[in-house]
């Protein structure tokens, strides 16, 4: 199975102890949200990482698979990337 790069955006600034309930992802920031990314191995993984934002009570804004996916690396996040 080839694994898919996604993005997944939440209303608002996510805090850094929340943050570390997404192992292995990436995260930024964008005006007025929190733009978590990385690899998502299948349907199973997705549904558990949008289970963990329902969990922590984050509102969801979009989930997208991002273009190329399972084709290379993810398109480079701006600057204020923290991992």
């Amino acid at each position: 199975m080839v694994d898919r790069w996604y993005e997944i955006h939440v209303r608002g600034q996510i805090p850094s102890d929340a943050l570390a309930e997404f192992e292995g992802m990436s995260a930024f920031l964008e005006p007025a949200e929190t733009v978590i990314s990385g690899v998502v191995e299948d349907q199973a993984a997705l549904q558990g990482i949008l289970a963990r934002v329902q969990a922590l009570g984050l509102e969801l804004v979009e989930v997208r698979r991002l273009p190329g996916s399972g084709a290379g690396p993810p398109p480079e996040p701006p600057a204020q990337a923290h991992r």
